[in-house]
């Protein structure tokens, strides 16, 4: 028999993964998990009541140390065409970060 761990991250996917993808493209909400203001996700979380504190915590806690674990839980749903979509514009925002940085 085979046992599949799921965790927290997969349930945030399965709460909203589809909703984010069926609202459309959404470049600003990219460029705000981007520069990591997850508040509406975090906000969303702590709301379902389906998570201890310990595990939005966790997921927060993640989510700030790596933004882009967000945006790949929200489209875990998503076709491929716009996976890629959103992930050229994260890979544009990383781009223009780098030349802040070194400006």
């Amino acid at each position: 028999m085979n046992v599949v761990q799921l965790t927290t991250g997969d349930f945030v996917a399965a709460m909203f993964s589809l909703d984010f993808v069926d609202g459309g493209f959404r470049r600003e909400a990219v460029e705000r998990i981007h520069r990591g203001a997850i508040d509406e996700w975090v906000s969303a979380l702590t709301g379902s009541g389906l998570f201890s504190n310990r595990a939005v915590a966790n997921v927060v806690r993640a989510w700030r140390a790596d933004p882009r674990l967000l945006l790949d839980s929200l489209l875990a749903a998503a076709d491929p065409a716009t996976v890629e979509r959103y992930r050229a514009v994260w890979r544009e925002l990383d781009a223009a970060s780098s030349c802040t940085v070194a400006a």
